[in-house]
């Protein structure tokens, strides 16, 4: 190769990955031809040109110090011979870093996230395991009681989800309750701490029309099919008591129609936006044609958007007594943020010092699908690893290149160019604290994924009671342990859909929402969960050793977790661990 560069090699780049601002780097470059000038051509906002020295056998190298604010660095060289020949060198085509490319024209760059040297996180994201409920779906403390005439309540806990189209918007109305409630979840606590669990997310607990509640109709009442307040706080503090934490979901993009605020069908006190233009949260929303015409999520009318940039808006949630801070106080360890990239970073990061105004402690955590250090979102590039915004992401990228290589759609290299990338791009603290997801409430059962078996050829309401062949669902079980066990070896925090542990199936929502089917477990798996997160929770190596991954063919996935040679682990403290080697190699059937 005519050029080189290495951005994951040490002898081309170092220091390696992410660094604090105020850094000096040395770049690297390899060049086999007889170049005249080699030059490093850095970008953050400005453009600036660096001639590289030779530094002996084809080798040219630059050293620059990093600017003393939190930015995305991105970089990449050309070099020109005696006869005014250029080439140039920068990242490869997949953008994933590593080995570069070489290119004729100017080229995608390698990119270096310069973060606050103050970043850190709390150590209980980097060390827990999370588990992720549906709160209507979980365990509930008797059948549902309601006066509302406008949804469906379903006596038997057992029954299958109910599908209501809305063929206007092609969404699931999802107005169907089982009664799940917070003091079941609280009942439930010692099931989750002798399972391993330290972190418990909730998906939307506050009043709204449906039963997934990310149609916000009220921000400070817990929704009555749940409980009250007094009940929030007592799951919160009988959690700390077993040395969990819990977390909520925050849906700031957008509210209800039927809410507090929008109020279209006038069931809340007091006038909404929808009711008149003198209403006090008129200026939250955009009309277009008053009443009816407005910005909504996804153009779903169900789901009008919020101007975040709406000052009475912005002093709600992220004022010092603001929603964001308050449901802190209250007990929450921190939000999970719904659609963060629909968020103004500016109010990411007052949300961040809201919420640690009220508790050192307090994380957010992002709903990213992408790379979270170089998200694009509406035209702009977002950097959620700075230091200044968001603890971590969900780790969606992960799950979804472990989906392909475990049903051979992909392969062990796939797997290990993503994870290296990611070990490049983040921050130690954000990467260690990656919330590394087998499933979801946004897509079909992991179980089902792992087979295949989505039924997306089937119309949606055929999809409710299919079940697997016995021989299929074996294998499917048998991936979802390979699965797991990738996500004990690696860094950041294994996340577990609830229900997955005891082997719960079903496609796409309303299906992959049923309830927790109490009694009736896949006890084999089950046991083996609780197995895995026990290995975690025993070995230190496993949350804080470094990280080495490599291939061995297509089929292969090796990783190792140790300490570094000055016998330290990840962070520079001392590593009292043997090494951890898992070598998987996964099943060739193909179905």
């Amino acid at each position: 190769m005519e050029l080189y560069h290495d951005s994951q090699s040490k002898e081309c780049r170092w220091p390696l990955g992410a660094v604090p601002a105020g850094t000096a780097v040395r770049l690297r470059l390899f060049v086999s031809w007889p170049a005249r000038t080699v030059v490093l051509r850095t970008w953050n906002g400005h453009e600036n040109a660096y001639p590289m020295q030779p530094a002996g056998l084809g080798t040219w190298e630059v050293t620059i110090t990093t600017l003393a604010e939190p930015h995305t660095l991105w970089y990449d060289f050309h070099a020109e011979d005696e006869r005014g020949r250029r080439l140039y060198c920068g990242n490869a085509a997949d953008k994933l870093g590593g080995v570069g490319a070489i290119y004729q024209d100017p080229p995608p760059s390698f990119q270096i996230t310069v973060y606050d040297p103050a970043f850190d996180t709390p150590g209980y994201l980097r060390h827990g395991i999370m588990y992720q409920l549906f709160p209507d779906r979980f365990a509930r403390s008797g059948p549902p009681v309601t006066d509302r005439t406008d949804c469906d309540l379903h006596e038997n806990w057992d029954e299958t989800p109910l599908l209501y189209a809305d063929l206007t918007t092609g969404d699931n109305q999802a107005v169907d309750f089982f009664g799940g409630d917070l003091p079941a979840i609280t009942a439930k606590l010692p099931y989750l701490k002798d399972l391993g669990v330290t972190i418990l997310y909730l998906n939307p607990i506050f009043r709204a029309r449906s039963n997934h509640r990310y149609d916000t109709g009220d921000y400070h009442q817990i929704d009555p099919f749940l409980g009250t307040q007094e009940d929030f706080e007592r799951l919160c503090r009988e959690a700390q008591k077993l040395g969990m934490r819990v977390m909520l979901d925050g849906v700031f993009s957008h509210t209800g129609d039927d809410s507090l605020y929008f109020n279209r069908y006038g069931r809340y006190p007091g006038v909404g936006a929808y009711q008149s233009r003198k209403s006090k949260y008129y200026p939250w929303y955009r009309f277009t044609h008053y009443p009816d015409r407005y910005a909504s999520w996804w153009n779903i009318p169900t789901l009008p958007e919020i101007n975040k940039d709406c000052p009475s808006f912005r002093e709600f949630i992220l004022g010092r007594d603001g929603v964001g801070a308050l449901w802190v106080e209250r007990g929450a360890c921190g939000w999970r943020l719904d659609v963060v990239d629909e968020l103004p970073m500016r109010f990411v990061r007052e949300l961040r010092t809201a919420t640690r105004a009220k508790k050192a402690d307090a994380v957010l955590l992002g709903e990213v699908w992408e790379d979270a250090s170089n998200k694009v979102a509406y035209g702009k590039l977002r950097n959620y690893c700075l230091g200044d915004t968001l603890d971590t992401v969900m780790n969606y990228p992960l799950r979804a290149v472990l989906i392909r290589f475990l049903t051979g759609q992909g392969n062990a290299a796939e797997v290990v160019r993503l994870v290296r990338s990611q070990q490049e791009n983040y921050p130690m603290p954000f990467f260690y604290s990656l919330m590394n997801l087998m499933g979801s409430h946004d897509r079909a059962r992991t179980l089902n994924m792992l087979v295949e078996q989505e039924y997306t050829h089937l119309p949606l309401r055929q999809r409710a009671n299919q079940v697997m062949a016995p021989q299929v669902r074996a294998l499917a079980v048998e991936r979802l342990k390979k699965m797991l066990q990738i996500l004990i070896a690696l860094p950041g925090m294994p996340s577990l859909y609830y229900g997955d542990e005891a082997g719960m199936e079903g496609a796409a929502d309303p299906y992959n929402r049923g309830t927790y089917p109490w009694g009736r477990e896949d006890q084999d798996l089950l046991a083996f969960v609780r197995d895995q997160f026990k290995l975690r929770h025993d070995r230190p190596v496993l949350r804080l050793g470094t990280l080495e991954i490599a291939s061995e063919g297509a089929d292969t996935l090796v990783i190792y977790r140790g300490a570094t040679p000055e016998g330290t682990d990840a962070f520079g403290d001392p590593m009292d661990d043997q090494p951890y080697l898992l070598r998987l190699t996964r099943d060739p059937v193909r179905l």
